[in-house]
């Protein structure tokens, strides 16, 4: 983050106060946005009754899950049955610890989980899940591609932002800060397109396989994360914008007056 930095004379409180507030607004933000990458609650589905569900299905329904060949509809219906989560790099269900068919119903349950391999990340969606012959679905394969770079680029463009900053205690300048407050802002709109993204890509998923009955869906708490770190980023890129500017206009201002 930028430095209180001097230009002639002191630098207005208010221009110090607001480039600390920024500063702090985009630490903030760039904690969130980590934690919500790395998480895997992301959008939650809340089954009645998981352990029978998973006793009818014959137990191996988690076998499928967590198989290197399981497509969209086998995961997604395990996720369904099974109280899933689904993160930006990993799905996750809740299954019976012991799953052996000779064994009797059991309340202890545990999490599996299996990660997204990059692969997986670029691979197609088709028009009708699980059928490969129905045709590529281009708005699912991009929305999907999309959700999944743009939280990157997010990132690196709020720690490019912060070297510009650390550039511009270095060179004692507050113009620099203008820079970071751009970048900031271009990184509030990746946060802001990844939530649309990911929001349309799951209700087009929901048209093409509906929720059954008995099963309850809805985003969990590290897209909560992400959806505030769009307005941080936002209010930081403002408040960098704003110093910059009105600091340099009063100094401007200042110099003029000086000479005249």
């Amino acid at each position: 983050c930028p430095c209180v930095p001097m230009q002639g004379a002191m630098m207005d409180n208010r221009f110090a106060t607001a480039l600390v507030i920024a500063c702090v607004l985009s630490l903030i933000s760039t904690i969130y946005m980590a934690a919500s990458i790395g998480t895997d609650f992301w959008y939650e589905y809340h089954t009645l009754s998981p352990a029978e569900n998973v006793s009818e299905a014959g137990r191996s329904i988690w076998e499928e899950f967590v198989s290197k060949d399981a497509d969209e509809k086998t995961y997604t219906d395990a996720l369904f049955r099974c109280n899933g989560t689904v993160g930006l790099w990993r799905r996750c269900i809740t299954v019976p610890k012991n799953s052996h068919w000779y064994s009797p119903p059991e309340t202890d349950m545990t999490t599996n989980c299996i990660s997204f391999s990059l692969s997986d990340q670029f691979v197609e969606k088709y028009i009708e899940p699980g059928n490969h012959n129905s045709g590529t679905d281009l708005n699912r394969t991009y929305l999907w591609r999309l959700q999944f770079l743009l939280p990157f680029v997010s990132i690196g463009l709020m720690c490019f932002g912060a070297l510009i900053g650390l550039c511009a205690c270095a060179c004692r300048s507050l113009y620099p800060a203008i820079a970071t407050g751009v970048l900031h802002f271009l990184a509030g709109l990746c946060t802001l397109g990844l939530v649309g993204c990911y929001v349309a890509g799951i209700e087009l998923l929901h048209r093409k396989l509906p929720l059954p009955e008995d099963v309850r869906g809805e985003f969990g708490w590290s897209f909560c994360l992400a959806c505030v770190s769009a307005p941080l980023q936002f209010m930081a890129a403002a408040l960098f914008i704003w110093a910059a500017r009105t600091n340099r206009k009063e100094f401007t201002l200042l110099k003029a007056y000086r000479v005249a």
